[in-house]
């Protein structure tokens, strides 16, 4: 199976689990326009839902579908927030932000009662760091020296789009830091946000709470309570 099938798996197994009615928050990336393309075929036969888009491209692609959506400044009460991730560890926690909007999903998830993720199998590890970098995004002020802190844990790499340096929807920039292997991904977050001039991390932990997990063998729930079942079963 190849990505783009896997992806697409994933999502419709996101779609299924949504309420008939609500609030849905929309993550950024590859495999959530999938979902989001499924939201609104069901806005297209009639389902309630308005949506809080997480990106300026999330929005864009919501709007299109003609999906409801709420105002960027909250407060929401939102019932589920699907998005994606760049890698999911065994204790299902994550690293964001490979598409630069890990601190508008980091505020979308904070306010969402329920938190779902969808993968293909090629995001999974055992330790969070084995495949991905950790974007960490920081004011564009002194963004060097907030870089140098940052090197303490690994390479830190100025993200780029083109020949200019990638800008969020927020205005900051963002750096990957190559830290490896992370034994204690709590710890490593709160001392990334200890530092002047970071933002935010995207190190998500125990944020999660219904992974979905699509690959060669089907599409699978992961529960972070230990449960792991074949998408469609209750």
């Amino acid at each position: 199976m190849d990505a783009d099938a896997a992806k697409r798996l994933a999502a419709q197994a996101a779609a299924d689990l949504m309420p008939e009615e609500g609030v849905i928050g929309l993550g950024t990336g590859t495999t959530t326009r999938f979902f989001i393309n499924e939201v609104g075929r069901l806005v297209g036969e009639g389902r309630k839902f308005s949506a809080v888009p997480t990106s300026r491209r999330s929005r864009e692609l919501a709007t299109s579908l003609h999906i409801p959506l709420l105002d960027d400044s909250g407060p929401w009460s939102i019932d589920v927030c699907v998005d994606g991730a760049d890698e999911v560890s065994t204790e299902l926690d994550l690293i964001k932000g490979g598409g630069g909007a890990q601190t508008r999903e980091k505020i979308v998830n904070r306010h969402s009662r329920q938190n779902v993720i969808i993968v293909d199998e090629s995001k999974l590890s055992r330790r969070l760091g084995e495949k991905r970098a950790v974007p960490v995004e920081v004011v564009v002020f002194g963004h060097r020296a907030t870089a140098a802190a940052l090197s303490r844990f690994g390479d830190a790499s100025l993200r780029f789009a083109a020949d200019d340096p990638f800008v969020t929807d927020s205005g900051n920039y963002i750096y990957d830091v190559e830290t490896g292997p992370i034994s204690d991904p709590v710890e490593l977050e709160e001392e990334f946000r200890h530092l002047p001039g970071v933002i935010e991390t995207g190190l998500f932990c125990g944020r999660a709470d219904v992974v979905i997990v699509a690959g060669a063998g089907g599409v699978e729930l992961w529960h972070r309570d230990g449960r792991r079942m074949p998408a469609g079963a209750r």
